[in-house]
Formats: structure tokens, sequence, C-alpha cells
């Protein structure tokens, strides 16, 4: 009989749509908090995008999300 899995994880793959005054790391702090106060873990990345532009560390529009 095989032991059960002593880790499971699930990958996630998508955008959330959020108003256009929301911060970014204020939406991902809110984000977290709610996947540990579940009792979960979360481990990946996150990245803004806007008018379908992913955006650069100094803010200014990056390659177009359909290039990727």
């Amino acid at each position: 009989m095989k032991d059960p899995p002593t880790r499971k994880e699930i990958e996630i793959q998508g955008c959330i749509e959020v108003p256009p005054d929301t911060a970014a790391d204020k939406f991902i702090d809110s984000f977290l908090a709610w996947v540990e106060s579940k009792g979960l873990s979360f481990g990946g990345g996150f990245r803004e995008i806007i008018d379908g532009h992913y955006v650069n560390r100094d803010g200014s529009p990056g390659k177009l999300v359909s290039e990727e």
C-alpha cells in the first residue's frame, strides 16, 4: 500500500482584476495575509499589468502580455 503524500501544492496561473487605483504592494500584502490566515503558504511571484502591459520596475510600461 502506498503511503499518502506528505506535501501537496496547487499551481495558480492567472490574473486578478482590481480597480485602477489599487496599489500592487497593498494588494499583494492583503492576498498573502488571506492565504496565511487559512494556514496556507504561497511561493511564487507577482507581476503588475496595466492596460495589457507588464509594468517595469521603474513604473514604465513594459512588454505587452500577449507578447509572452
